[in-house]
């Protein structure tokens, strides 16, 4: 695609699908005057996987597998949705200790992603001194996670009823001197986003989202905290262990870039905390408990907060083995919306940062619904899609 003149001064700058900024596709639409973005357009849906599709054709157990595939970086947390909304609609309840395991992968796991996205957002920034830190630290708790799992990434660690494995003495101790090293990283992290002067002059005052804006526009996860919006799930609506280690939520009321960092590196502060007291306080029992092989039929949404915000599942079940319909969605499709108000204003050159700074995902957002309105030709009901009649209409 190439540059095109609108009006005299005011060009319209195409980013993407394929472009070298972009580690995703993605494709953007920046109308600027000089440097100045005056409007911004965002289309998605360059990665369809199927992956709902696919579900309605697998059992629940081969489901969460599937699941877990959603996105590399929240395979835990995507598992954990799907496994409690499945336990639910069989009125099955984990034990006590696979419930507290599930929270200490979970916050895990959120270590590694914010970590992560700071060196992501870092480089966007220019400041590749940062990313290359924060990356080696992330080595860390990944090999935490390898200890427990076997596994980097896809950990892999729910199974319906319970988890898979347990955590022994040696490797709490481990896990302890882990997170001791990460957090006093993290404090080195922390005065860095606040008092280095080129970082700040990235970050402070891009991207400017108010309260009222954030609550206005569905903004979930440290984005929307990041502008004083008291949202998180596991406060909200707390689910697994969480009842019995309540999480102290951050907030900030910034709004902008810089305090979007500060509430990510708050949160793995909150995050080591919380990964300790489970450890202390790990209850004593089972690992899983029995689950029938075919699920009350029913509707259930389950919501967890995923590192990035509030991930939600919706599963239909029929009475079979095998789920009716599965729905996802993921914190960043609600983030996306945030991006074209936030964008006008600034400079074409603080859109990397801006785009970083609502941690996206274009691969785990990415779903196609087909909607038609009654009276429109070939409008089906779903048994006749089921049956395969005339086409299909979602």
């Amino acid at each position: 695609m190439e540059i095109k003149k609108v009006d005299e001064g005011k060009f319209v700058v195409p980013i993407g699908p394929q472009h070298p900024a972009l580690k995703e596709p993605g494709h953007f639409e920046f109308t600027v005057d000089g440097e100045i973005v005056m409007d911004a357009k965002v289309r998605l849906g360059f990665v369809h996987r199927g992956i709902e599709k696919m579900a309605e054709q697998r059992t629940y157990t081969r489901d969460l597998y599937l699941m877990e595939r959603v996105c590399g970086i929240c395979s835990h947390v995507h598992g954990t949705a799907f496994t409690l909304g499945v336990e639910k609609l069989a009125g099955v309840t984990a034990p006590p200790r696979a419930q507290a395991i599930r929270v200490i992968i979970a916050e895990l796991e959120r270590i590694h992603s914010h970590l992560l996205w700071l060196g992501v957002a870092a480089h966007e920034g220019g400041f590749d001194t940062l990313f290359m830190y924060s990356w080696r630290d992330r080595e860390t708790v990944m090999d935490l996670l390898e200890l427990l799992s076997g596994n980097r990434v896809h950990y892999s660690a729910n199974v319906l009823g319970g988890v898979k494995f347990d955590i022994n003495p040696v490797q709490t101790d481990q896990i302890r001197r882990g997170v001791d090293y990460l957090e006093e990283r993290t404090q080195f992290y922390q005065k860095v986003v606040t008092t280095d002067n080129t970082f700040l002059g990235r970050t402070r005052g891009v991207g400017y989202m108010s309260r009222e804006q954030a609550e206005l526009q569905g903004a979930v996860g440290p984005t929307a905290r990041a502008s004083g919006v008291t949202r998180d799930v596991r406060v909200d609506a707390p689910y697994s262990f969480y009842p019995q280690t309540p999480v102290q939520i951050v907030l900030d009321d910034g709004g902008d870039l810089t305090a979007r960092f500060i509430v990510r590196i708050k949160e793995l502060f909150e995050a080591y905390r919380l990964v300790r007291l489970l450890l202390d306080n790990l209850p004593e029992g089972e690992l899983a408990t029995r689950m029938p092989r075919r699920i009350p039929a029913g509707e259930v949404i389950s919501r967890v907060e995923a590192p990035r915000g509030e991930l939600m599942y919706f599963i239909r079940s029929n009475g079979t083995d095998m789920p009716e319909r599965v729905k996802i969605r993921t914190p960043s499709l609600c983030n996306w919306g945030t991006i074209t108000s936030t964008a006008v204003g600034l400079k074409l050159a603080d859109m990397p940062m801006l785009l970083a700074g609502i941690d996206p995902c274009f691969s785990c957002n990415d779903r196609m619904i087909r909607v038609r309105r009654a009276g429109e030709p070939g409008v089906m009901t779903w048994d006749q899609i089921k049956a395969g009649k005339g086409g299909w209409s979602v």
